[in-house]
C-alpha cells in the first residue's frame, strides 16, 4: 500500500479549507460571546466541535481517503450529514436562528422545506439520487457538480434533522411521540440506497475501480500540478481490501453509524417525552405553532 504523503501537504491537510473552519470559529465566538445573543458552555461546545468534524471530514486525509476506498467516503459521508448538522443547528442560540428565519426571503423557503415530510422525503431523496452508479461517476469526476452536490446534500440534511433538534419557540415544533416516529422512518428511508450497495455482487463504481475515472476524481482534492508529476495506475495502489469487500464495508459503515446516532437521538427524545409526561406541565397543544 502506497503512503498517502506522496500527494502532498496541500491535498493532505487542505490549508486554505483549515482557514475558513478556523474564521467561522472566530466568527461564531465573536457572535456569541458578547451581546445579547450569548451561547452557553454546551452551545459553544457542540457548534465549535461540529466545525472541527466538518474539517476533519472534508479538510483532513479523510477527504482524500474518500477519492480512494468507497469505505471512507461513505464514513465520511455519515459524519457529515448525519453528526454535524445536528450539533450546528443546537449550538447555534436559538435567538440568532429567529433572525436567521425571520430574514425577508428566507422565511418562505426555510418554511417549506423544513416540514417534516418534505425534510424526509427531500434528504433521502437525494442521497439515493447521488449513489446511483451513473449519476455518482459523472459528479465524482466534475469539480462543480461535486461541490454543488455536496452542498445540497448537506442542506437538505440540515432541514431533515431541523425538526428533529431545533429550539425556536416560534418555529412548529413535533411531539415526542411522533419525533420518535420521524427518526424511524428515516432510517427506513435510507436502507434502500445501502442495501443496493451492499448486496451488489460486483463493484458498481467506475470511480473506485477504474484508473481513469478513479485519476479524475483525484482532481478533486489534489492539485493539478501534483497529480501530473505522480505515476499512479489506480485506486488498488493504496487499497487494502478488495474492491467489492471495501464497498461492502462502505454500505455497512454507513448503517452502523446511521443506526448509532438515530439510537442515540431516540434515547433523548424517549427520556425527554416521558419526563413531561410525568411532569404534567407541558405547554399546552393551542400554544404550540402547528405545521400547515
Amino acid at each position: 500500500m502506497e503512503n498517502l504523503e506522496i500527494f502532498g501537504f496541500r491535498a493532505l491537510w487542505s490549508p486554505y479549507y483549515l482557514t475558513c473552519i478556523v474564521a467561522a470559529a472566530a466568527f461564531y465566538l465573536l457572535l456569541v460571546t458578547k451581546g445579547k445573543h450569548r451561547a452557553t458552555v454546551k452551545e459553544k461546545t457542540l457548534f465549535l466541535t461540529g466545525l472541527v468534524l466538518l474539517y476533519a471530514v472534508k479538510g483532513s486525509p479523510i477527504d482524500l481517503m474518500g477519492h480512494i476506498m468507497f469505505s471512507a467516503h461513505m464514513a465520511q459521508m455519515a459524519v457529515l450529514y448525519l453528526v454535524i448538522p445536528p450539533l450546528l443547528i443546537t449550538g447555534l442560540p436559538a435567538a440568532i436562528w429567529e433572525r436567521i428565519i425571520q430574514t425577508r426571503g428566507i422565511q418562505p423557503i426555510f418554511r417549506l422545506f423544513s416540514k417534516p415530510l418534505i425534510a424526509l422525503l427531500g434528504f433521502n431523496g437525494l442521497f439515493s439520487l447521488y449513489h446511483i452508479p451513473l449519476v455518482f461517476d459523472f459528479v465524482k469526476t466534475d469539480p462543480f457538480y461535486h461541490a454543488l452536490m455536496t452542498v445540497v446534500i448537506f442542506i437538505a440534511a440540515f432541514f431533515m434533522w431541523w425538526p428533529l433538534v431545533h429550539k425556536v419557540q416560534s418555529q412548529p415544533q413535533i411531539t415526542g411521540i411522533l419525533k420518535l416516529g420521524y427518526i424511524m422512518a428515516d432510517g427506513i428511508l435510507m436502507t434502500p440506497a445501502c442495501a443496493l450497495i451492499m448486496f451488489s455482487e460486483a463493484p458498481i463504481y467506475a470511480t473506485y475501480s477504474d484508473a481513469g475515472a478513479w485519476i479524475q476524481a483525484l482532481h478533486l482534492c489534489v492539485p493539478s500540478d501534483m497529480l501530473a508529476g505522480l505515476a499512479l495506475t489506480g485506486p488498488d495502489m493504496f487499497h487494502t481490501l478488495p474492491l467489492l469487500e471495501d464497498q461492502q464495508l462502505g454500505a455497512i459503515l454507513m448503517k452502523i453509524i446511521q443506526e448509532i446516532v438515530y439510537g442515540s437521538i431516540l434515547a433523548v427524545v424517549f427520556f425527554d417525552w416521558a419526563r413531561k409526561e410525568r411532569a404534567k406541565d407541558a405547554v399546552p397543544d393551542a400554544l404550540i405553532p402547528k405545521y400547515e
